[in-house]
C-alpha cells in the first residue's frame, strides 16, 4: 500500500476547512432568511411556532 502523499492530505485538510466555512455561513444565511419571513409573516410564523409548540408538548421523552 502506498503512504498517503502529504500534498493531499493538505489540500483536504483545506477543503474540510473551506466545507466548514461555507457550512456556516449557509447556516447564518438560512437563520437570517427565517427571520425575515417571520417579520414579513407574521401570522404564518404564529401558526408555525403554534405547532412546534405542540409537537413539543406531545413528544414523548
Amino acid at each position: 500500500m502506498r503512504e498517503p502523499d502529504p500534498e493531499q492530505y493538505d489540500m483536504e485538510t483545506e477543503s474540510d476547512a473551506e466545507r466548514r466555512r461555507r457550512r456556516a455561513q449557509f447556516l447564518r444565511e438560512l437563520g437570517e432568511a427565517k427571520e425575515l419571513r417571520d417579520r414579513v409573516q407574521p401570522r404564518r410564523a404564529r401558526a408555525a411556532r403554534m405547532r412546534w409548540q405542540m409537537r413539543m408538548r406531545t413528544f414523548r421523552w
